[in-house]
């Protein structure tokens, strides 16, 4: 009898707009990906701390898609 593993397929890799790395688990914004890591960073980061700047920064790269009617 075959595993069950056999038969799971690989979540595909995700570059992740903060840290630009290739992640499988993470979130979508709009059409932009942020890893768990980051995410986690983000949260985590007062608003008076220096790399608070660095993430407003990287969520500017966020595109919100186009409105159809």
């Amino acid at each position: 009898m075959e595993s069950l593993d056999n038969h799971q397929t690989e979540k595909p890799l995700k570059t992740c707009i903060v840290c630009e790395g290739k992640k499988t688990e993470g979130i979508h914004l709009y059409t932009s990906f942020i890893c768990c890591e980051c995410e986690a960073e983000m949260i985590g980061t007062e608003t008076n701390e220096p790399k608070y700047q660095y993430f407003i920064d990287k969520l500017k790269r966020v595109k919100t898609p186009p409105l159809y009617s």
